[in-house]
């Protein structure tokens, strides 16, 4: 199961549907996500620690368990490689211009495609939505 770094975060932190993402999570065989992820989740804590829905040592806690996580192989984070940054190029070049898509949803599609995963889980509703451009279904708990 691919999920994108918000998936990942709600892992950690109380947001809306973070109950329903951990159990979705629990209940899988395997999980995997491109390597991006360790910095948009970092960034996710920074920004819940800035709104001060987390304080600064919570916000430490929760990098340093979610460093353990990464370095204990528990998300399978994908490189993201010279050549996986070509083939997310070629891809993003091929889409009809009123696709909406930034440039850390197209890496976690081409890591999704590079995987051979049909699905990506994410709350994000751009990345939904560019998903099917890639061949790729969008789920959402």
């Amino acid at each position: 199961m691919y999920l994108d770094s918000a998936y990942i975060a709600k892992y950690y932190v109380n947001e809306p549907d973070a109950s329903a993402v951990r159990k979705l999570i629990r209940r899988a065989t395997y999980v995997c996500s491109s390597s991006w992820a360790v910095v948009e989740v970092t960034c996710v804590f920074h920004r819940h620690v800035r709104e001060r829905s987390l304080s600064i040592e919570q916000g430490r806690e929760l990098t340093d368990v979610f460093r353990h996580h990464v370095e204990s192989n528990l998300w399978n984070l994908k490189p993201v490689t010279n050549g996986l940054l070509r083939k997310t190029a070629t891809l993003v070049r091929g889409l009809h211009t009123d696709v909406p898509l930034r440039a850390g949803d197209a890496i976690h599609l081409s890591t999704a495609l590079e995987e051979g995963e049909t699905e990506i889980w994410t709350n994000d509703r751009r990345l939904l939505e560019a998903a099917t451009h890639f061949g790729i279904s969008g789920r959402s708990v």
